[in-house]
């Protein structure tokens, strides 16, 4: 049966995830989390895209991504190519590094859009690795939370859904809150 084809338009916007093979790891040290984020740049050179947030979890990863002139199957399928081409090289393996077809969560409206860029960001919380979003080394959170850049991500989006002058904190204020109903702080 074939595959259900994928909706894309330019400027759509998902929540991209894959897993490792078995739910094996696809990171297994720091030069693998880098090796990734750098390939993500190459390929964003190749087939312009805007990414929001990301995590890279040790057994898979998300990727909040919009697209601009290229659907996401050419960005995933570049990307996890040359990612499994440098994993099985260095880990001399063979066979598949991601786990079946990645996933891709079309989002369209804006509550949607904020809700992802929360969980992706508290992934890292959720599996108990760390205990604040910050703390996560592989996760575009930090560059929220401290105002640093981060050359992977493009934050003016997610930041423009919040009060003005006070954007990253009020960012930091509704990924760690309990209440994911409460929007106060939000435009």
């Amino acid at each position: 049966m074939p595959r259900k084809r994928r909706v894309w338009f330019p400027g759509a916007i998902y929540h991209i995830t894959a897993r490792g093979n078995r739910r094996d790891a696809i990171f297994r040290d720091v030069i693998d989390y880098r090796m990734y984020l750098k390939l993500l740049r190459n390929v964003r050179n190749r087939y312009p895209f805007i990414l929001h947030s990301y995590c890279l979890m040790q057994n898979h990863l998300h990727l909040q991504l919009e697209t601009i002139d290229h659907p996401t199957h050419f960005i995933i399928r570049d990307l996890h190519t040359e990612y499994a081409i440098y994993f099985n090289r260095k880990y001399d393996l063979i066979g598949h590094v991601f786990q079946g077809r990645y996933g891709a969560k079309l989002i369209l409206d804006d509550d949607y859009f904020l809700t992802v860029s929360k969980y992706i960001h508290l992934n890292p919380v959720k599996a108990n690795i760390v205990e604040r979003p910050e703390d996560y080394r592989w996760s575009s959170y930090l560059a929220y939370y401290s105002g640093k850049e981060d050359p992977n991500i493009d934050k003016q989006k997610t930041l423009s859904y919040f009060t003005k002058g006070r954007s990253s904190f009020t960012y930091q204020q509704y990924v760690e809150s309990d209440n994911n109903d409460d929007d106060s702080f939000i435009l």
